[in-house]
């Protein structure tokens, strides 16, 4: 995106700085990192930055107005009932991809969002392992709103473990066998949080305890990483151990599981904005478009780009049984902006957002990027490609 510093990096590349990166992080963690990690990162000027933020600041707001809750009380019409959900998650995801305008100038445009944790840890680890194989330019940085690795490290422990020295786990299923394990590990190195199977949670009264070496240990809060979408899909016995979190049990959350629906694509039809392209629900459609190519249709409580229709046919509506869990949503056209070796690639920003109780409000605090040259960013779409993963985007400080 930036002329001279991609022709700069791109000049210095060799395959073996790239192997001693992959080398660095994967000796960290031994057999943890299970996805693509690019060839590169990605370098962002102030302009570019400064409408991502502002794109942000519209999106929080939007989550803090009055009608939030009103809008998106039917996203949980379907949802068990789970007690003792704050008003707002302490972290929410933003996805917006680097897309074309009708100028053919590069703009950002909102792709996805979550009221859920992402690779926040792992990322850490991510900045200090490209510092140390790369030669990075000076003021540009993962980090946003004066942010650095001791005041992220800060903020995330504060969001995550709370305030009031309450013992907080790492809760999901089966943690050791997810494809993001290495960010569960990098977040018990950093934050000092253990992490915890659904299948160990036992309840005594409406405490919560597991157990370690012996020793039964009482949670006050989670850390909560488990999809209720893929906890469905697994067998009765440990659907019926994620149940205990139904009861009104003593502990606080982060992020609520309300929270995984309220925040979601399920909040994108109420956004108005010109980098928001336009979503419809699909059980609200009039009728269906005669553009179909200029549009895509998404399950709304999927992940990782699961169950998404690219190329749509007329005959894909009458397909969906419940048109009500689908969204329309504006294609957006992303910028082949990334000159590699291998050709042009797409890239894709996320930004993490964490409660500041202080301001009352979201802040932007660091990213992760993804590149791609398939038609979806998601890894699964770049099996065979190079220069395409996961990465950082390193921002121009003003």
């Amino acid at each position: 995106m930036i002329p001279p510093l991609r022709q700069k990096f791109n000049a210095a590349y060799t395959e073996e700085k790239y192997q001693n990166y992959l080398s660095s992080i994967s000796n960290s963690y031994p057999n943890a990192l299970d996805f693509k990690i690019a060839e590169t990162p990605i370098f962002i000027d102030q302009k570019f930055t400064a409408q991502l933020l502002e794109l942000g600041d519209y999106v929080n707001g939007e989550i803090l107005s009055s009608q939030f809750k009103v809008n998106t009380q039917p996203s949980l019409a379907k949802q068990p009932n789970i007690p003792n959900e704050p008003p707002y998650p302490a972290c929410i995801v933003m996805d917006f991809a680097i897309a074309n305008n009708a100028k053919n100038e590069l703009v950002p445009k909102l792709i996805e969002l979550q009221g859920f944790p992402s690779l926040f840890a792992f990322e850490l680890l991510q900045e200090e392992t490209l510092s140390a194989h790369y030669e990075l330019p000076e003021n540009y940085s993962p980090f946003l709103n004066g942010y650095h690795k001791e005041k992220y490290i800060a903020h995330l422990k504060q969001i995550i473990a709370g305030t009031k020295g309450e013992h907080t786990v790492l809760l999901e299923i089966y943690p050791h066998q997810q494809k993001t394990r290495i960010d569960f590990y990098c977040t018990e190195k950093y934050l000092n949080i253990p992490i915890v199977c659904i299948t160990e949670l036992e309840q005594k009264g409406n405490q919560l305890f597991y157990t370690r070496n012996g020793i039964s240990i009482k949670i006050d809060r989670i850390y909560n990483r488990v999809i209720v979408d893929e906890l469905n899909k697994l067998p009765a016995a440990i659907q019926e151990k994620g149940k205990i979190l139904l009861n009104d049990l003593a502990i606080s959350w982060v992020t609520h599981p309300n929270h995984f629906f309220r925040i979601s694509k399920f909040l994108m039809p109420f956004l108005k904005h010109p980098h928001v392209p336009t979503t419809q629900f699909v059980h609200q459609l009039a009728a269906i478009p005669e553009n179909l190519q200029d549009y895509i249709l998404k399950p709304l409580f999927s992940f990782a780009g699961q169950g998404v229709i690219i190329d749509i046919q007329h005959e894909d509506f009458e397909k969906l049984s419940h048109p009500e869990q689908w969204i329309l949503q504006e294609k957006v056209h992303y910028a082949e902006c990334i000159e590699t070796p291998t050709g042009p690639a797409k890239a894709e920003i996320r930004l993490f957002y964490f409660w500041d109780e202080t301001k009352q409000k979201f802040i932007a605090t660091m990213n992760l990027a993804r590149l791609s040259k398939g038609k979806m960013i998601g890894v699964d779409y770049n099996k065979t490609a190079t220069w395409v993963g996961g990465s950082l985007a390193y921002f121009e400080e003003i």
